[in-house]
């Protein structure tokens, strides 16, 4: 990468950070649903519930935090205080007795999380060049990618031959947590942008026409992309046991490390647009497929595919909200761009969850991937303005 040493420091930097903070997260996700169903007994729709309600949650929080993080210049301060707040309070869900407890510190983590993602992505922009934004967000993704394959690893050996409870792997989670806290404040440095004068300015300098239509285009998108968590209770009902469930939730994290840096790679050299297109196809083709799965090997190969999907569209959607905005508008644009996510998240799980207990999963499935496949066409029409002259063509 063609970077300066201080910008050097907080690409890798902030690739550490989320590999420790995914260490910690994903040892606990894999097990989330199977704690609430089988431990707790909690239902389905349930389940959809508390994860609609949590993501949707993180994605208001994040366009506040990002609208802050314009109007004060400052980065650093905001996502830093989000990743303690995450890694303190997640770790708690293992002393939860009642499906509400986990709500509640499952929101704290949440809440975290809303707070630093938008000011973090912001200043990971900041700190490349359009002709490398591919490849920075492609290598954060990553990081987090390898943090989510070594979670469940974790995981897995404290059950299997450590004799741990999945409650106290869940307060074990706290320790690659506070790695993770320590590098946000120690290793990262400030790279102030150009200020928004007011809230209003920035709102307004973030919302043109097509980047309007492109947030549109994502909430059609995000309305069939309810929780990963169905996926995993997918792998439990067709047979897949409930010590391999973090393994298969390794494969997803596997894939995506693996396509993740190419995935961005590759949206730098041919647009933002075709790779994020051809990753919502895949998305489509991966629902269809576990509509129809009826068997652990085909589950286990659809899981590895869906991490295309990801490799193709995290990276290069972020990098294509900064080359659809003015640079002092980036944080509210990020901000934006995770509440047309948050938007759809609670109705995109409450809806599954209802349309899989009433009709079956195969059918809660084929709605996802059908909702996939018309946000792909609609994105065609989305145009880049006129920002960032030297941006990648889409």
């Amino acid at each position: 990468m063609s970077l300066n040493t201080k910008d050097k420091r907080n690409v890798l930097g902030l690739g550490l950070i989320s590999f420790m903070n995914d260490a910690s997260s994903e040892m606990i996700y894999p097990l989330l649903p199977i704690f609430l169903t089988s431990v707790l007994h909690a239902s389905v729709l349930t389940l959809g519930i508390i994860e609609g309600i949590a993501e949707t949650t993180v994605s208001i929080l994040k366009y506040i935090s990002g609208s802050l993080s314009d109007r004060f210049g400052k980065r650093k301060p905001i996502f830093a205080a989000g990743y303690t707040i995450s890694n303190l309070l997640r770790p708690l869900i293992g002393i939860a007795t009642n499906w509400w407890h986990v709500l509640f510190f499952r929101l704290a983590d949440r809440v975290g999380k809303g707070i630093r993602t938008a000011p973090r992505d912001a200043l990971l922009a900041d700190s490349v060049t359009d002709k490398t934004r591919g490849f920075a967000f492609g290598f954060q993704r990553a990081m987090d990618n390898l943090g989510a394959i070594v979670g469940p690893l974790i995981a897995t050996a404290l059950i299997q031959w450590g004799g741990f409870s999945i409650k106290t792997v869940f307060l074990l989670s706290i320790i690659p947590g506070i790695i993770a806290i320590t590098l946000a404040y120690f290793v990262v440095t400030e790279r102030a942008p150009k200020r928004a004068s007011t809230g209003r300015k920035a709102f307004a300098g973030s919302i043109n026409p097509q980047f309007l239509f492109f947030l549109i285009t994502l909430l059609i998108f995000t309305l069939g992309n309810s929780t990963d968590a169905f996926l995993l209770l997918k792998a439990q009902n067709v047979g897949v046991s409930i010590v391999m469930i973090p393994i298969i939730w390794m494969t997803l994290s596997i894939s995506k490390t693996i396509f993740a840096i190419p995935g961005g790679r590759l949206s730098d050299k041919i647009g933002r647009k075709p790779v994020i297109i051809g990753g919502w196809v895949v998305y489509c083709l991966v629902y269809l497929g576990f509509a129809f799965a009826g068997g652990q090997a085909a589950v286990w190969g659809l899981f590895f595919a869906y991490g295309l999907y990801f490799g193709l569209c995290e990276g290069t959607e972020k990098a294509f909200v900064a080359e659809m905005v003015s640079e002092e508008t980036r944080g509210n644009a990020y901000g934006l761009y995770n509440l047309a996510i948050g938007i759809g998240a609670l109705p995109a799980s409450v809806i599954f969850g209802f349309v899989w207990e009433m009709k079956g999963s195969h059918w809660a499935f084929i709605m996802g991937g059908v909702l996939a496949l018309i946000a792909s066409v609609m994105l065609v029409f989305v145009r880049k303005p006129v920002y960032a002259q030297n941006s990648v063509e889409v």
